[in-house]
């Protein structure tokens, strides 16, 4: 069993017992009754350059603990006094010590549209997402079976939800648009099988994304020479967590990343 088949098996066992304490009838009554509309994650990718959307990230699985002593709050003010276009927040527990509790806390500390990022497997977490206000959540292609990640991507559109659908290669990149039509594509240079990275892989399947949609990078980038180039050969945005989490100046780190002088651009 590789390491992404372990994190989704334990990811099942986590939604069993979350959706034993509250039933999914009870988690929609709360995604529908959310009191703010989502905020357009696409749309805030569509600015001119490449957009950052910056990463809270408690702990990572080869790192350990990240930024001990900080607060949601404090980060992603700082990231959007940068001038991230967007914020990511990653929920996973098991393995990146994430929590629910994070995106609601995120999103109520900015203005800035937020992204859950977890492995989304069941449709119970499509609910959870709205009902802990996501304005956006991830899938991964390798992750799910074809009809599944259809069926989830429609499910989080029906919630106003936006979707980051998230490839590694040109297998996944075919089944991404052949079951659905997806508006954001993030090509991750991280093997989820082993967890090592080539950045190499944005620049070989860049070419291959139909024009019209909105390319994410994700995962290797730390310099404004990376971002520079992902803007030279088409990107629209990328995704930064532990160069911004590790960083000892968040707000300057990330006015440095995303290319804006004295506040959001």
């Amino acid at each position: 069993m590789n390491q992404l088949e372990k994190i989704i098996e334990r990811t099942r066992d986590d939604v069993h017992r979350r959706r034993k304490k509250v039933n999914l009838a009870a988690l929609e009554e709360l995604a529908l009754a959310r009191p703010d509309e989502p905020r357009g994650f696409n749309e805030a990718l569509l600015r001119p350059g490449v957009a950052v959307i910056a990463e809270h990230k408690r702990r990572s699985p080869s790192a350990g603990a990240i930024r001990e002593g900080s607060s949601v709050e404090e980060i992603v003010k700082a990231y959007e006094l940068g001038g991230a276009a967007c914020i990511s927040v990653l929920t996973d527990e098991a393995h990146f010590g994430g929590r629910l509790e994070d995106l609601k806390v995120a999103r109520a500390a900015i203005d800035l549209p937020v992204i859950r990022k977890d492995f989304i497997v069941d449709p119970y977490q499509v609910v959870e997402s709205a009902a802990w206000s996501a304005d956006a959540i991830l899938l991964i292609v390798a992750a799910l079976e074809p009809q599944q990640l259809a069926e989830l991507h429609a499910q989080a559109r029906s919630f106003d939800l936006d979707v980051l659908v998230e490839v590694h290669g040109p297998d996944e990149l075919e089944v991404a648009l052949e079951v659905m039509e997806p508006d954001i594509i993030g090509i991750n240079n991280r093997d989820l099988t082993d967890f090592t990275v080539d950045t190499a892989r944005t620049h070989d399947l860049l070419t291959d994304v139909p024009a019209g949609k909105t390319v994410v990078a994700e995962s290797g980038f730390y310099s404004r020479e990376q971002i520079d180039e992902l803007e030279r050969v088409g990107c629209d945005a990328v995704l930064i967590g532990e160069a911004l989490m590790r960083a000892e100046d968040l707000e300057a780190a990330t006015r440095a990343l995303a290319g804006s002088v004295g506040g959001p651009r």
